[in-house]
């Protein structure tokens, strides 16, 4: 059973909502984000990344950073850049890319669900991302960025939703990246009842996107819990902002990698080294996405080849069988040395979707190798989720990212 229940969001207003939102602040490194909140002043990032409002060279994990986030988010609220609904509701969340859509429930999960393992991962979590976020959303009294959790498809709520998407939707903008960005408000009572009647007869939700967000939210809500030995377990606090969506809508991306040398090997000896594995097949100067599990792209010194598994290396275990296992316990460690692609200064990770010219780029400022992945499915996910299994670092990339600032969770 799946506890979903809605709130009273702040949000920007509709002028402001597509000035306001922005993608989320993982995307970004300090300057990038620095060079957005210069460019767009409404921007969101200027609360998730507040250090874009400091002198450059401020350390960004300096407490002086997360006040400036909850007094940009403050000021905000008192000024009527963002308002709040009077009565709890659910929202719906609908983003268009390349002609495809997700439609996406914005509410509120249990921390006791994800403590529980009602809500499953797939990923670990590094500990300096978590402490960052935590004192972000503890300072800011205040979840500024939702959890992208799925769930497997449920007609009766697909049918619900989509009935609502027929009225007037509160914001319905296009970002510069070509994302239409479409939010409805769910107020009627009987509405919410059969929303979270849906959810309560759903046996499990997935973590598709922000684990370390999640681990974030949950553990301040726990110390808050602790430190109010009175507390029902209504209180805000033992909520997170998720937008969740039906898994049959969601599209995983190729998550490439760059290793900036080749470890000290010629090419010739590289791909020496890996033959009896692999098939390989030279692709010349063209850039080759794989097509099917078990086939790689590979490019270095200019040049592009396939790789194709050969079946010794193929497995029906679900992270095994995985093509980023594959790729990790058959090349990255054994020859390149990437032994713990979580650490390793050495590697770098890619979405397909920013293509193959900066996937080459990166290859060749550093000597190195790149490596174009076929995706992981939704199928494998949910697998792995079920299995209580964690996938490698960096298995999934989704789009379109959803944005933050739409939606906040006060408490």
């Amino acid at each position: 059973m799946s506890i979903i229940r809605p709130f009273r969001a702040f949000r920007p207003t509709p002028e402001l909502a597509p000035s306001i939102a922005a993608l989320p602040y993982d995307v970004y490194n300090s300057s990038q984000a620095r060079r957005i909140v210069n460019a767009e002043p409404m921007s969101f990032l200027k609360i998730d990344r507040a250090e874009t409002l400091l002198d450059e060279g401020i350390d960004i994990y300096s407490p002086k950073v997360y006040e400036t986030a909850r007094n940009t988010l403050d000021g905000m609220i008192q000024d009527g850049a963002f308002i709040q609904d009077e009565t709890d509701c659910y929202y719906i969340y609908a983003l268009t890319m390349n002609g495809r859509t997700q439609t996406g429930l914005v509410g509120c999960a249990s921390i006791d669900d994800y403590v529980n393992s009602v809500i499953l991962r797939h990923e670990n979590t590094l500990e300096a991302k978590e402490q960052d976020r935590i004192r972000h959303i503890d300072t800011c009294s205040a979840q500024t960025g939702p959890i992208f959790l799925t769930h497997r498809p449920n007609e009766e709520l697909r049918h619900i939703l989509n009935h609502i998407k027929q009225g007037a939707a509160l914001y319905d903008f296009t970002s510069d990246d070509a994302v239409r960005h479409q939010v409805w408000k769910i107020e009627r009572p009987e509405d919410i009842e059969n929303i979270s009647r849906l959810y309560k007869e759903t046996d499990h939700l997935y973590i598709a996107d922000g684990h370390h967000r999640a681990a974030s939210a949950v553990k301040v809500g726990l110390s808050r819990r602790a430190a109010n030995p009175g507390s029902s377990g209504t209180e805000e606090y033992n909520y997170f902002l998720s937008v969740l969506f039906p898994s049959d809508e969601l599209e995983i991306y190729g998550y490439d990698r760059v290793v900036i040398d080749r470890n000290g090997y010629t090419d010739s000896e590289f791909f020496d080294k890996i033959k009896d594995g692999f098939h390989i097949t030279e692709a010349g100067n063209t850039p080759f996405r794989p097509s099917r599990k078990g086939e790689f792209g590979v490019y270095c010194a200019g040049m592009w080849r396939r790789l194709q598994a050969k079946p010794a290396l193929l497995s029906d275990d679900p992270v095994k069988g995985l093509d980023v296992s594959i790729l990790q316990e058959q090349i990255l460690a054994p020859v390149l040395g990437i032994h713990d692609p979580k650490t390793d200064p050495r590697i770098r990770f890619m979405g397909e979707i920013k293509g193959f010219k900066a996937l080459e780029q990166a290859a060749d400022e550093s000597d190195g190798i790149a490596f174009s992945m076929y995706p992981t499915s939704m199928k494998e996910l949910l697998r792995i989720a079920d299995h209580g299994l964690l996938m490698p670092p960096k298995s999934t990339w989704f789009e379109p990212k959803l944005r933050s600032g739409l939606f906040i969770h006060k408490f």
